[in-house]
């Protein structure tokens, strides 16, 4: 598209003058002239055509003078109109005047139409890099509304009414709680009614943060919801979910899941841990037992894998915390990180609390640990709690 430069000048004969000079890049469709005799039909040429770029202006004219059409064009606070001030060789201090005001540059009569040339062209260079910055930001603008819609997207597939089993409150309590690290993450937690005794549950860390993360968690999520609630013991599930996964996996993602079955009657535990940190059972007499590391394979690595699950037992009042790394791995602005220990102290301050204000307890906890510090991980946690 051609550049649109209106030229500001009591003078008639500067009309012919910039046609003539500058006629082949007219010709072209390079350049188009717009020609106003003083400021106020500079403004209203301006209003009709909003996408003019350079202005040509004289200071010495009638009805509205350069500098006054300078300030009211620096009002409208456009990056890309830039102002080129004309006048007298002698007139150096309205000159002054107009470059302290914001002109783009300035030239003297008579007008050096090289010379002038050569600062339009300046002029159109520092305009391409206004017109990249502002396509640059309108999509990054772009993109931070939909990182947004896309959190609010992640955030509404996972489980957010407390108590999910109304009928079963009188056997458990549950929470859960996911805070990104970034607008959108990879952690992910989620459970489901089997049948009237049992309810699945898992927990679940995607390798790596962002977008990827967050598509790499929805699919995850996805298909270990939907082959669970086939009613598959923990190591089938995990087994099929694993296939699935591996069979689409892209740049050697995975996911650490914990998958358990709960029986919310007898309190028993059947579990598989799938690379996963392990979780802690808050006892009722606030002592902490820390299952066994997992011995199974990541989820998505190697379509191969074998998976093998086990049992515990919860008791009455006891409660199994599942987390991920972004927990235990949270760091203080001298970059020590919060820490097993400290998990467990804030664990055994609540241990005679409900899910929820266990999860809070932690949750505080790290955040006056971090002490301001930026969240590096997503933080993810799960508490089933035996009540009954």
């Amino acid at each position: 598209m051609a550049v649109k430069i209106l030229s500001v000048d009591d003078e008639t004969d500067l009309e012919a003058l910039l046609t003539q000079y500058f006629r082949r890049k007219i010709r072209k469709g390079e350049y188009e002239f717009f020609f106003a005799h003083n400021g106020l039909e500079a403004l209203m040429v301006l209003s009709k055509n909003p996408d003019i770029e350079i202005i040509l202006s004289d200071i010495n004219m009638p009805e509205m003078d350069g500098l006054t059409l300078l300030a009211k064009i620096n009002e409208m606070r456009n990056p890309a109109l830039k102002c080129v001030m004309v006048s007298a060789y002698g007139d150096m201090g309205n000159i002054r005047q107009a470059m302290n005001g914001g002109a783009f540059d300035f030239a003297t009569k008579p007008i050096d139409l090289d010379d002038l040339s050569l600062t339009i062209e300046k002029a159109i260079e520092q305009n391409k890099y206004i017109h990249s910055s502002q396509q640059e930001h309108s999509q990054l603008e772009s993109l931070k509304s939909d990182l947004s819609i896309a959190s609010e997207i992640q955030q509404a597939i996972l489980p957010r009414v407390f108590p999910p089993f109304p009928d079963m409150c009188q056997y458990l309590g549950i929470a859960a709680s996911m805070t990104a690290a970034k607008d959108v993450g990879g952690d992910f937690y989620d459970f489901f009614q089997l049948d009237s005794d049992r309810i699945g549950f898992l927990i679940a860390d995607v390798c790596g943060k962002g977008i990827p993360a967050a598509i790499f968690m929805a699919v995850s999520r996805t298909v270990i919801r939907t082959t669970g609630l086939r009613g598959l013991s923990p190591a089938e599930c995990i087994d099929v979910s694993n296939k699935l996964i591996a069979a689409d996996s892209v740049d050697c993602m995975f996911v650490t899941v914990f998958y358990g079955i709960y029986n919310v009657k007898t309190g028993e535990v059947v579990y598989c841990n799938a690379g996963h940190n392990p979780p802690h059972i808050l006892k009722a007499d606030c002592g902490i037992e820390i299952l066994p590391k997992p011995k199974n394979m990541v989820v998505g690595a190697m379509d191969f894998a074998v998976y093998k699950q086990d049992t515990v037992q919860l008791e009455k009042g006891d409660a199994l915390v599942l987390f991920t790394d972004g927990v235990t791995e949270a760091m203080n602005p001298q970059k020590e990180e919060f820490g097993v220990a400290r998990l467990n102290d804030s664990l055994q301050d609540a241990a005679m609390r409900s899910p929820q204000e266990i999860i809070d307890t932690v949750k505080d906890d790290i955040k006056t640990f971090a002490d301001g510090a930026e969240q590096s991980d997503d933080i993810t946690m799960l508490v089933i709690k035996r009540v009954g």
